[in-house]
């Protein structure tokens, strides 16, 4: 991330962006064990395969701005600039996490790096963020929000209305799809109607398809989407094609639900981003970073497993941002 007070284009650092996709990647992976063996409970949203995109826009982005973010968000958190023990801890549900235990996978937030929070309800991290935005060009600064939402969020009505406000108002957000060719087990096909870059169009948003497996074209395209915002031109929308490697939910590793081939999964692995990234870097820096990342992937799950789970008598507190606590029964 570049220095908050400097309004030039971030430059493309490929073993930066290695660093990331490769640290979310592990993260994930590590984090998919510990579902296996109970220590996160209930189960996550692996963003296997996605990463390029929360590498390449956070790139593009400073320490003073914003992102909020879906049920498949750690990969944002991370690439914001979050602690990965402490998110590790949160998914394990402990007091020693980002939250304190009480987000968890979906819900995960760190307001020091700028992550306002992911959220579970389908599309809400659109109009969070455009208040954000919004919130930014009434103080007269130049502070700058994300909204990641993915194809199975573009015909919610919160979406679409947050569109028209936001190409109104100006305001500078930059609205990333990951469309990733599923809303859930359901391909975009089969509930996307027309297109959506063609939704954006219709409010006079600029609209762009991006390589969501690259990571430096992804930070490209989201450094130009950011100097508008900043110039106060208002608003953009990124289209990242996409393709999640893993299941929807750790739930499928189970249930085994057939809605893809083999043969489709092989081909959407075909172009990795950890190894299309790779690629672009020294072998001897890749094995370093890679060796960097494992350590502290070693720490982080060591950190998650030594945390105190929360104290159910405090279950009621911190529901109230004035600090006071709900009576008990009143729940």
């Amino acid at each position: 991330m570049t220095d908050p007070t400097s309004t030039a284009d971030p430059a493309c650092d490929p073993a930066a962006l290695y660093r990331t996709v490769a640290l979310i990647r592990g993260f994930e992976q590590r984090a998919v064990e510990l579902v296996r063996t109970g220590v996160i409970r209930g189960g996550i949203h692996p963003y296997t395969g996605q990463e390029a995109i929360a590498a390449g826009t956070c790139a593009a982005l400073r320490s003073d701005d914003v992102v909020t973010s879906t049920h498949r968000g750690h990969g944002h958190v991370l690439a914001k600039g979050a602690d990965p023990a402490r998110m590790m801890a949160e998914l394990a549900g402990r007091s020693t996490g980002l939250n304190r235990g009480r987000g968890g996978s979906m819900h995960a937030a760190d307001f020091a790096v700028g992550v306002l929070g992911a959220d579970a309800i389908v599309g809400a991290a659109v109009p969070i963020a455009a208040g954000a935005a919004w919130a930014f060009r009434r103080a007269g600064t130049d502070r700058v929000a994300v909204a990641y939402f993915g194809d199975g969020a573009v015909s919610q009505g919160v979406v679409l209305e947050t569109f028209n406000l936001a190409a109104l108002w100006r305001v500078p957000v930059v609205l990333v799809c990951e469309n990733n060719g599923f809303a859930t087990s359901m391909r975009t096909a089969e509930t996307v109607a027309g297109t959506i870059l063609g939704r954006a169009a219709a409010f006079g948003i600029p609209a762009t398809g991006v390589d969501g497996m690259d990571p430096e074209a992804v930070q490209r395209a989201t450094a130009e989407a950011v100097a508008r915002a900043r110039s106060g031109a208002g608003p953009s929308l990124l289209e990242c094609a996409t393709y999640r490697f893993d299941a929807h939910h750790t739930w499928e590793h189970t249930a085994r639900p057939r809605y893809r081939t083999d043969q489709e999964v092989a081909e959407g692995r075909s172009r990795d981003p950890l190894h299309l990234q790779g690629a672009r870097i020294p072998e001897a820096a890749r094995a370093r970073i890679d060796a960097e990342i494992e350590a502290l992937l070693d720490q982080a799950v060591r950190f998650a497993c030594a945390g105190p789970y929360p104290d159910p008598a405090t279950a009621l507190d911190h529901l109230y941002a004035t600090g006071m606590r709900a009576r008990a029964g009143a729940l």
